[in-house]
């Protein structure tokens, strides 16, 4: 059974940062993607970034690009989101999904960390 626990989030003041974790069980990282996506309230989900450990491939999205930082550990079966230079249009649920190498659906999502950005 695929399971994806989300953890880091909080509270954030503007120009913080955050680092937030998505810890697998029950896949191999080797062989899947892991994605991270937000969604704030009363907004559609949006994509954040996405990484491939098997091959080290990465994804950030453009209004992120220079701020977040994906990465993942292997051995620890676990990818992590680092935030930096937050602002509060950043404030939403964050979910880390996984994907099935060579497919286009992310079929396991964890339960979600609440990031929020204010002063």
């Amino acid at each position: 059974q695929v399971q994806l626990v989300e953890s880091g989030g909080g509270l954030a003041q503007p120009g913080g940062s955050l680092k937030l974790s998505c810890a697998a069980t029950g896949i191999t990282l080797d062989y899947y993607a892991i994605g991270w996506f937000r969604q704030a309230p009363g907004k559609e989900r949006e994509a954040v970034a996405c990484i491939s450990l098997s091959d080290g491939t990465t994804y950030i999205a453009d209004s992120m690009k220079g701020r977040f930082i994906i990465s993942g550990d292997k051995a620890k079966n676990t990818v992590y989101l680092q935030m930096d230079s937050l602002k509060p249009e950043d404030t939403a649920v964050y979910y880390c999904a996984a994907r099935a190498q060579y497919t286009n659906t992310y079929g396991d999502w964890g339960q979600g960390t609440q990031v929020t950005v204010s002063s």
